[in-house]
């Protein structure tokens, strides 16, 4: 997990609040736990704008930075990553407490529902069984974000769930559109006020 010294490979964007290492104060009662991808670190823009908007509301934010272990078994991965996700969760003592993942971190989606959390998923990984299996039995408030040009993305079974789901069209595994970066952006801004208006409603 990094420290000060990773703040310069961060992008130079405002800042929401003040970060004690990766923690982003607010109401100690509302805490919400970010969990990036294998590549996608809370640094990148969906991630990024995305503890902006949940700060911006109020809620303390706690990112967590990984290495993923190099893991063929699909098992052992979606188990490290709730282990990773339920230490997080231990951690706190708020009354309140959000789940947020990105790709890989959308294998904290059983305990999303062991623990009955509201989550925000950007582009689950909707062909692995450990997170369709927690996405189709969810009753907490969840938001489901992928496009049609991800390969890892199901509509269909998105929308059989009891989610709010928002699905962008010809968008990839970044939620961008390749050689079309003002698209790109649009989208982003898409994302970030869907987020917006599912937070404000928690």
């Amino acid at each position: 997990m990094p420290g000060e010294s990773d703040r310069s490979t961060r992008p130079p964007w405002r800042q929401w609040g003040m970060a004690d290492h990766n923690r982003y104060e607010a109401d100690p009662n509302r805490v919400a736990i970010v969990l990036p991808g294998a590549r996608y670190t809370p640094a990148h823009p969906l991630l990024y704008f995305t503890r902006g908007v949940l700060h911006a509301h109020g809620w303390t934010v706690q990112e967590v930075w990984w290495e993923p272990p190099a893991l063929s078994d699909r098992a052992a991965v979606s188990g490290w990553v709730c282990d990773q996700a339920t230490a997080a969760l231990d951690r706190e003592k708020a009354e309140r407490l959000l789940l947020v993942g990105k790709s890989l971190g959308t294998f904290a989606a059983p305990v999303a529902v062991e623990r009955d959390l509201p989550a925000i998923w950007l582009t689950p990984l909707c062909g692995e069984r450990y997170v369709t299996g927690a996405l189709t039995t969810a009753t907490a408030p969840t938001l489901l974000v992928g496009g049609t040009g991800d390969p890892t993305w199901n509509g269909d079974l998105a929308r059989s769930t009891k989610a709010e789901v928002l699905e962008i069209p010809g968008a990839d595994h970044g939620l961008e559109t390749e050689h079309d970066p003002v698209n790109s952006a649009d989208i982003l801004r898409q994302v970030v006020g869907t987020v917006d208006g599912f937070v404000a409603r928690l």
